[in-house]
């Protein structure tokens, strides 16, 4: 016969069996076609950032893709193909170009950067929208720099009441649930080296 202590272990351990082989581990995905020379295909799109989820904060890509006036901006991470870094845990502070600011960028200059020939600059750019934290505008006023996820730094100035980062005002802040996105009058391009 078994010790009560290890009759109780087995039962558990029988119990927590049958609840992981009874839950369901479905991911919804998304798909986008492709065209090649044979004709039509689906491409299946994988990871956090294509799963459907109502109950949660929306995370700072799924704010984005919220906002008109942001859809430049939710392209270039689709064509940089970086949607699964901004759903990450996080925190991550997202300094989003609105579609003015991309607008404002020398004519061609978006419709170049969206080329597949140019993913890596243009995912440059974006990374050096995005800081690993979760600060206010007003924490932020304590700072003279940030590192950016693309390994550069960038500088964060005062004026007045108005919080400048990379030469970008921030406009607005919108709580997310990864952390927090600045919404900026500018697209900020990182410093050549």
């Amino acid at each position: 016969m078994f010790p009560t202590t290890n009759l109780k272990a087995f039962i558990l351990s029988f119990l927590m069996l049958g609840v992981m082989f009874s839950c369901k581990n479905e991911a919804k995905t998304a798909t986008s076609p492709t065209q090649d020379n044979a004709g039509t295909e689906e491409v299946e799109k994988q990871g956090q950032a294509f799963i459907e989820d109502d109950g949660s904060t929306p995370n700072v890509l799924q704010i984005a893709m919220g906002s008109p006036d942001h859809s430049t901006l939710v392209a270039a991470v689709q064509a940089a193909e970086l949607e699964n870094a901004l759903v990450n845990a996080g925190p991550l502070m997202v300094f989003a170009p609105t579609n003015e600011a991309f607008a404002a960028l020398p004519e061609g200059t978006v419709e170049d950067l969206l080329k597949p020939e140019n993913k890596a600059a243009l995912a440059n750019i974006l990374k050096y929208h995005v800081t690993a934290g979760n600060y206010s505008k007003e924490f932020l006023m304590k700072f003279k720099k940030l590192g950016q996820a693309n390994d550069q730094n960038v500088a964060v100035e005062v004026v007045g009441e108005d919080v400048l980062v990379g030469g970008a005002k921030i406009l607005a802040s919108v709580p997310a649930g990864n952390g927090i996105v600045h919404v900026v009058d500018k697209v900020m391009l990182p410093p050549t080296e």
